[in-house]
Formats: C-alpha cells, structure tokens, sequence
C-alpha cells in the first residue's frame, strides 16, 4: 500500500541536523552552541525557525539554556544521570563496561549492514583525530567517543543511539578521570587505535561477526586494563 509523502518542514531539517552533529559527537557534551543569528545565517533559514529547533532539542534533553550565558549540549553531571539510575544506587565501572559489551557488539554489526559511505568516512575522520591528538600528547579521548558514536549513527536505529548517546555521556565525560590512565601508556595507546582500526575494517568489508568479534576483544581489553590497574581508578560513580 502506498501513502502520501509528507514534506518536511524547515526546522525539522535544522532539528535533526543539530540532533545528528550531536549524536555523532561533533558538537560535545558541554559545548556551547553559536548564538541563533549565526545558526540561521550558517543554516540559511529564518531565527524563529532556528529557536524552534533549539526548543525541541530541549525538551529531548540534549540542550539547555544557561541565564545570560547561552545554549550548551548538556553535560552529565552527579546531579543530572543520564542513565537514570536513582542517585543512591552505586555504579561501578566495571558495570558500565560489561553493559557496554552488550550495546556494542550488537551496534556493531548492525553497523556493518547499514552504515553508509559518509557514516565510513566520519568513522575514518575520528581515528585520524584521535592519532593526531596522541601524536600530540593529548588524550584523544573525545575522539575516542566520536569514533563510538559513529558507529552507533551507522546503526540507523534511533533507539540504540538514544541510549549509546547516553552511555557514553556518563562513561566518558561524567567520569572521565576514571579512563585517563588508559590514555597514558604509549603501549596501551598502540593497541587501542590498533582495536580501533580492526574494528573500522571490518565495518567497512560488511563483516558484522569480524566486527563484533573486535569490539568485543576491545572492551575485554578494557575490562582487563581496569582489572590489572585497580589501584587508580575509583570505581564508584554518582
């Protein structure tokens, strides 16, 4: 059966252009946003039609709006969970990783079925980022977390990048100085962007279970990291 097609409106098109730059990580957790005039100039289209964007990415809790300051990606803090789990419930890191295995190793080989060109080459833009940043000196940890949420916009199930979006606001950013010790051996960083780019490649030749097969021995990696260097994380989050 046929049905009509329905012409997007403007501002949905801003909407989920600002929704998706996001979701990829290329607007960060924090951030803030340009004022709207330059949103609409840079977009093309009209402020009121930019401010109802901006309000809708609002309600979704992915923006919010600071007195006097501005518009900013919103950030997770020990108020703010973006998991949901209640305050009082503790969280360890080591939780958050075994329920990592789960989420993506399944968004990984949905990736590999779907994931477009572009959705390739913003997986192979990140990885250049992060080596760059390691050449550096820096961590590379942003781009770490781009490269993650760009395989799970490759999924092309909103649901799934919802809760990856979330998970990764909490793993990367809310306890971020958990995971700097993982950045912080030249050796570790040579087999993590090793990872990285085992698990690209096999995106890239439509392998879903070779994918799934090197983000699981990522996280396991991961996982053991932690296990071996127990001493300098704290565990608990919240």
């Amino acid at each position: 059966m046929l049905t009509p097609i329905k012409p997007k409106r403007i501002s949905d098109l801003v909407f989920e252009q600002l929704r998706d730059h996001i979701f990829k990580g290329q607007i960060k957790p924090g951030q803030q946003l340009i004022t709207e005039r330059e949103l609409a100039e840079s977009l093309g289209v009209s402020r009121p039609t930019v401010r109802e964007a901006i309000n809708r990415l609002v309600t979704l809790g992915l923006l919010e709006h600071r007195q006097g300051q501005g518009t900013f990606v919103v950030s997770p803090t020990a108020e703010h969970n973006p998991l949901g789990v209640p305050r009082d419930e503790a969280i360890s890191l080591e939780d958050l990783l075994e329920v990592r295995l789960g989420l993506e190793c399944n968004a990984v080989m949905m990736a590999a079925r779907r994931a477009t060109d572009e959705d390739m080459r913003d997986m192979e833009r990140c990885l250049r980022e992060m080596t760059a940043r390691i050449e550096a000196g820096e961590l590379g940890s942003d781009a770490d977390v781009a490269f993650h949420m760009a395989i799970a916009y490759a999924t092309k199930n909103m649901v799934q990048i919802h809760i990856m979006k979330n998970f990764y606001d909490l793993l990367f950013y809310g306890i971020k100085s958990n995971l700097q010790y993982l950045y912080a051996e030249p050796a570790t960083l040579e087999i993590i962007i090793r990872q990285h780019n085992d698990i690209l490649k096999a995106i890239c030749e439509r392998d879903p279970d070779r994918a799934s097969a090197a983000m699981r021995g990522h996280i396991d990696f991961v996982l053991e990291f932690m296990h071996a260097h127990s001493e300098r994380f704290r565990l608990q989050v919240g």
